[in-house]
């Protein structure tokens, strides 16, 4: 017990910091950072409960408790901020916050009795499980976005996000295991013991991700949305072969912030054509498509230019990640540029 009461006062002083830190940063884009820190403001509330002693009043009883609620809503509009440059708060998005006014009003007034404790389960459930399919749905429209239109590391963003929710998913599966055995005092606590090392450890390695990578906050436009297919012609349009030509000519590619609006406008065509052309002719997402005239100059220079680094090379073709970079080539090749450049030599 004591183990636990002194995890979660760490837990809680790092939430307090990391919080801190957030606020008082200086990054191009805020958003994310007051958002993700307003996520661990509530979430030191709901975990603060089982070492602190809570006075018994009710409006303080009935806000930790209903606090609960905001939880998966401010994780939702962090995820939407950090995928999306543009998104801002507005006031339809204080429907988020619907719930935890309900509760806070019926638990202050009639109290925390059994029956209200039963409802309020239900809900939170309901509502935890229904964020976690919005983000991932977030999550995927933001993919297929960023394939469509954007060739720097936005990828990154997207794994990153994608596994912290897995991994909030699965410490929200310990928390209900918890439930079923709470008779059980020494199971109980030690589900409780573990549980809380492991918050611990998603939250701390989310935020130092996002401290090393400082380029995951760049996002996206939240105005694109995904190209609809048409119906795919067997023939090689015209406007394929200029673009090939002009990618072998120009080699836009190396321009690592290259988006499919600047492309368009480098050769004349509108987005919506260009996308289409690279989807249906060539198989490709914009991603993949710039991101294999990268790896086959890299291939080229890693072969003919031997005093270049790896690193080196990877700047030159228009990466800006080392992890990208290793990801996208062995993807192409099968191997690492290290290993390619040895098995040529």
């Amino acid at each position: 017990m004591a183990f636990i009461n002194d995890l979660g006062k760490i837990i809680v002083f790092l939430f307090l910091l990391l919080s801190v830190f957030l606020i008082t940063a200086k990054p191009k884009r805020k958003l994310p950072n007051y958002l993700f820190a307003a996520f661990l403001l509530i979430s030191v509330v709901d975990l603060s409960g089982f070492f602190l002693n809570t006075p018994d009043h009710g409006l303080i009883k009935a806000f930790k408790r209903s606090s609960i609620l905001l939880q998966m809503p401010l994780y939702y509009l962090y995820v939407n901020a950090a995928c999306y440059y543009n998104f801002t708060l507005n006031k339809n998005q204080l429907l988020h916050g619907v719930p935890f006014l309900f509760f806070f009003g019926l638990l202050s007034i009639m109290g925390v009795s059994e029956q209200n404790q039963k409802i309020f389960d239900i809900v939170s459930v309901i509502q935890y499980y229904y964020y976690i399919i919005a983000v991932f749905w977030t999550l995927r429209t933001f993919k297929k976005i960023y394939q469509e239109n954007y060739s720097s590391n936005h990828h990154l963003t997207y794994k990153w996000l994608l596994q912290t929710t897995v991994l909030f998913l699965i410490g929200n599966v310990f928390v209900l295991i918890r439930g079923f055995v709470k008779d059980n005092n020494a199971v109980f606590l030690g589900l409780y013991a573990f549980s809380s090392l492991f918050v611990l450890f998603v939250v701390s390695w989310f935020v130092l991700n996002a401290l090393y990578q400082p380029s995951l906050f760049t996002g996206i436009d939240k105005d694109l949305v995904p190209v609809e297919a048409e119906k795919e012609s067997k023939e090689e349009p015209e406007q394929l072969k200029d673009l090939l030509k002009f990618m072998d000519m120009e080699k836009p590619y190396l321009d690592d912030k290259l988006t499919l609006q600047k492309l368009a406008e480098q050769i004349g065509m509108a987005e919506k054509q260009l996308s289409l052309l690279i989807n249906q002719y060539m198989g490709k997402h914009f991603f993949d498509f710039i991101n294999e005239f990268r790896i086959n100059y890299a291939k080229v220079l890693l072969k003919n230019q031997p005093q270049l680094t790896v690193q080196e090379v990877l700047y030159e073709v228009g990466f800006n990640s080392k992890s990208s970079f290793y990801t996208a080539f062995k993807k192409e090749t099968g191997v690492t540029p290290t290993d390619y450049r040895k098995s040529i030599i």
